[in-house]
């Protein structure tokens, strides 16, 4: 049972700090395993730490605050930072979410469950999980989704690991990556396969279309055999890319292709599994916009899906639905390749575990919103971009960057102030105004990223242009 206000006086050789540790263990069951295991006091347990690497007493650290006084700190600090007005996107989107989403996620029996290994005392996350692929799967027009990883970076570098152990024709270990893939994207899987002796090659982008040319494809392909070509769409400039000239290409060269997607965005664009003549072959995503809220960073969870015949290949875990020797529905776990089970040092991945209480909300957003909704919101998004690119392009030193079809990103650009010290006054104003792109895409110039999905109408929108009217007049 947890320590009490009465066991406050600790004995010092078990409990130095004079600290109350929520444990189940009393005195006397701590020093029988003292004893058993011959060390002297609780501290004994951590002798090979060296003494320079201790952090010794926290002197920083303040007294404890009851827990009105820790919220109105809370709110006060809350109330400093304001609500700005959010035009940044690049992979993570601001959207409506139903307050039904997360009264329901937030449930015991949601919020609560971890990775189901007991089926039969898991049945309502098992079948979660597999309502959750059965909608991503229709999404992205795949076959086969896996329950979650851990956001959309490390999904895209799961893919190509998988890419290059299942694609057996090429055997190679060559993967095409165009710099219109999201540079975390890129960096965050150069980081995870660099040492697996795989090689990420970088696809031209044309900097006046913001696009990847299929030419592009083939010169950096050149006469070596390639594993894969990820193929972003949208891209991380928002813009639509050939995704069917880049699939045959790809897999005219014996490649296999990796779909890295936005999943609101598939309530209107053809789905990857429908891309060229025989569609992409793997697919991931991050799947934040699903009803997950921008949280300061996370968490979020990332997209994976396949074709039947990689499945074996795929990382994470998968559920089906079967039937028991009553003939009642039940829900199991077919597929666990990793290292926790009996494939050890064969494993797909050293992924332990998935976003479930993520892979939850999305499941209750996408069934309450249906097709009709999820189609109405991606609607909204890229009206909603139109017109306020239209707004903004009508004020004196601001230009289109890239002409041609978006969904609901686009690339300005501006004279004058550097476009992040544009931001940086806008922020200041309350106005989260976008990214400034010189950093990843210096061949743009003095250029900046700007998102609008359903929350941004009229109002935001005037707001948003008399403010950078302001900001580039200053």
């Amino acid at each position: 049972m947890p320590a009490g206000p009465a066991r406050a006086g600790r004995d010092p050789i078990l409990n130095p700090g004079g600290n109350v540790p929520f444990i189940p263990h009393t005195d006397a069951d701590v020093r029988e395993m003292l004893e058993r295991i011959g060390v002297e006091d609780i501290e004994g347990l951590f002798d090979e730490i060296a003494p320079e690497l201790r952090a010794g007493e926290l002197t920083g650290v303040p007294e404890g605050l009851s827990e009105m006084a820790v919220t109105r700190l809370m709110e006060a600090r809350a109330a400093d930072e304001g609500r700005p007005l959010c035009f940044l996107g690049a992979g993570a989107y601001a959207h409506h979410i139903p307050q039904a989403i997360w009264q329901l996620t937030t449930r015991g029996e949601f919020y609560s469950a971890y990775t189901p290994y007991q089926a039969e005392a898991s049945q309502g996350t098992l079948q979660v999980t597999y309502e959750f692929q059965s909608m991503i799967s229709e999404l992205t027009g795949m076959e086969v989704s896996n329950a979650s990883l851990y956001d959309g970076g490390s999904a895209l570098a799961e893919a190509v690991l998988m890419a290059v152990r299942g694609n057996r024709k090429a055997k190679s270990k060559r993967v095409l990556v165009p710099r219109s893939v999201h540079p975390h994207y890129r960096a965050a899987t150069h980081t995870i396969v660099r040492n697996q002796a795989i090689e990420l090659v970088d696809v031209d982008l044309d900097g006046d279309s913001g696009l990847t040319p299929v030419e592009a494809i083939e010169r950096a392909a050149g006469d070596d055999p390639i594993a894969a070509v990820v193929v972003p769409q949208p891209n991380f400039l928002g813009r639509l890319e050939d995704v069917d000239a880049l699939t045959d290409k790809a897999h005219a060269l014996g490649a296999q292709v990796i779909g890295v997607i936005n999943p609101t965005s598939l309530a209107l664009l053809t789905p990857p599994g429908e891309w060229g003549d025989a569609g992409a072959d793997i697919v991931v995503g991050e799947g934040q916009p699903l009803g997950i809220p921008m949280s300061a960073g996370g968490p979020y969870f990332g997209i994976l899906c396949t074709r039947r015949n990689l499945a074996r290949q795929m990382p994470g875990r998968v559920v089906g639905r079967t039937y028991d020797t009553d003939g009642r529905v039940g829900y199991v776990m077919t597929l666990r390749a990793r290292e926790q089970d009996i494939r050890r040092s064969k494993a797909t991945s050293n992924i332990c575990t998935n976003q479930g209480l993520m892979v939850t909300a999305a499941t209750i957003y996408m069934a309450l919103m249906g097709p009709e909704g999820l189609e109405r919101v991606a609607r909204h998004c890229h009206a909603n971009a139109r017109a306020l690119r239209d707004a903004l392009t009508a004020l004196d030193g601001v230009e289109a960057a890239c002409d041609g079809p978006f969904f609901h990103e686009f690339v300005l650009r501006i004279d004058g102030r550097p476009a992040s010290e544009v931001l940086g006054d806008l922020a200041d104003n309350g106005i989260l105004g976008g990214l400034a792109l010189e950093p990843y895409y210096p061949e743009l110039g003095n250029a900046l990223l700007v998102c609008a999905t359903e929350l941004h109408g009229e109002e935001e929108h005037n707001r948003f242009v008399e403010e950078m009217k302001r900001a580039l007049a200053a």
